[in-house]
This record gives C-alpha cells, structure tokens and sequence, in this order.
C-alpha cells in the first residue's frame, strides 16, 4: 500500500494555488496521481468540484483542507483528510479561522508601504480568487509581477516572514480545536510539513505528543519541501510515536513549486500509509 502513487497535499484558486480544482485533477491524473486530494488553506469550496473531476478521471479522491494553527508563537498546519465536507463543526471552525485575513492583509500592505511599496493589498487582491483568503502568496505574487523581486521565493525572504516589512502574525485556530473539527467529521488530521516549522527539539517534540493527545493520527513524511533526510528523520518519528504516514506535493503553480503533483519518492514500506485509515472514505 505505500506504494502508491497519493499525492494528498495541494492548492487551487480557491486559496493560494494558480490552477482550477479541474484542472489540477488534470494535472494529477497526467502525472500518475491514483489517490489525491484537494487541501486548500481554511477552505472547502472546491472539494464539490474536486471530487467530481476526479472520479470523471477515475482518480481516488479524499477530501481535504489544511488548518492553520498558532502553536509555541508561530503557525503550524494542519491537513485534515477524508472528512464529510457538510459537517457543521468542520464548516463553521473553518469559516471562523478564515475571519481576520482581511484586516491582516490591510496591514501588511501598510508595512510594506513604509519601505515604498504601495498599492499591494489591491494587486495581491488581483490574484486572490477568493478574496476572504487573501495571504502572503498573493503578496509574492504582485511583487514579482511588478518586478520588486525576481521569484516568490524572494519575496518571503525579503519582506513577508518574521521581522521583515510585511509580516503581521495572525492568531489562528488552535492545535485541539483543528484537530477535533476534523475528528467531528470522521476525517483524519496530518501534521503537515514538519520539517518547515524550524522548532526546537523539545519545541517539536511537543507538537506531536499534544496533537496526538488531541487525536492527531499522521505526519507528512513524503512532502515537496522535505529533504531526503528529513523525510527519513519523521519516518522515524512516525514509527516512534505511532503515527500514519503521509505523502503529498504542496503543489501550488506549475511556476513556482519545487515539486510537481505525484513527482515524490515513495514512503518507506514500514510505515502505515494515511489512506489504509481512510479506505472508507475513499471517493
């Protein structure tokens, strides 16, 4: 079962991605994707419209969302899988954590416009599909387009993570709260990304007791920003704590991700993949 070709780890325009629900079912269909999902930031509007293309392909497909969550002063996510869309706890947690980008964004256009950059809360809007979820990605975005930087990537160097310019914390969800809304909604909850949080060891080893004291079940092992170390340093952490393993791209433009939907090494055969806890959910 790990080998399989699951990439469960992704972003359409319905958050900070540049590509349809559709045509990412497309793209990860081409590119031998057998199981996928669709995790947009705080959001679930595109999992009607996900789901539907996949099975027009004959692609697996699991629902999915990734939470934002404040945890030791900074954001953690977290992928909740296989969960029922319609289930209130999971809409309105949802709904509530979304609450507040907007004011964010606002000031994080007016740090940015005291270093003489103006205008960007209404060109990151140009690229924000769903303006309710309006982030940092649409900030890169404009400032590339307009030359200030050369790639996304410079952008959140330079000006929009912790101590530059543009950076405004946000409170968000809490690790108990996101991990019980999808618990509520017979889904399962992923710590996603690991390796990307930069904590302490006691700082992420906390992580993970807790979130599995909440009913936090797995770990992305597999992920687009993972190094092939990392990703053998929380194999081994799944198989310490017990949890399932994970497998997905972060798959957010085909000009600006690392890692192409379903292009990602196979989990470790030892591990007990994600899915072998969702196969009822499998749509």
């Amino acid at each position: 079962m790990s080998i399989l070709n699951a990439d469960l780890h992704c972003h359409s325009v319905v958050s900070d991605g540049t590509l349809t629900p559709e045509e990412l079912a497309a793209r990860a269909h081409a590119n031998g994707v057998q199981l996928w999902a669709l995790t947009d930031h705080d959001e679930i509007g595109g999992q009607e419209r996900a789901a539907s293309a996949a099975q027009a392909l004959g692609m697996g497909y699991l629902s999915g969302t990734e939470i934002s969550v404040s945890f030791a002063g900074r954001t953690v996510h977290i992928v909740g899988l296989g969960f029922d869309i319609h289930n209130t706890a999971m809409v309105q947690g949802l709904q509530s954590t979304r609450g507040g980008r907007h004011a964010r964004a606002q000031d994080m256009a007016a740090g940015l416009a005291k270093v003489g950059i103006h205008g960007s809360f209404e060109g990151a809007l140009q690229y924000a599909g769903n303006p309710d979820l309006i982030s940092r990605t649409h900030f890169a975005r404009f400032l590339v387009e307009t030359g200030v930087c050369k790639d996304t990537h410079e952008v959140f160097r330079r000006f929009l993570t912790e101590g530059k310019p543009g950076f405004v914390s946000h409170r968000w969800a809490s690790l108990g709260d996101a991990v019980r809304w999808i618990r509520q909604a017979d889904g399962v909850a992923v710590i996603a990304h690991p390796a990307r949080y930069d904590f302490t060891p006691t700082e992420e080893y906390a992580l993970f007791t807790e979130f599995k004291g909440h009913g936090g079940q797995a770990v992305e092992v597999v992920t687009g920003s993972h190094s092939a170390a990392e990703a053998i340093e929380y194999a081994d952490l799944a198989r310490e704590l017990d949890l399932a393993a994970s497998r997905g791209s972060d798959f957010h433009s085909p000009t600006e991700s690392h890692t192409d939907l379903g292009a990602l090494p196979w989990l470790p055969g030892d591990l007990t993949p994600v899915w072998e806890l969702l196969q009822h959910r499998i749509q």
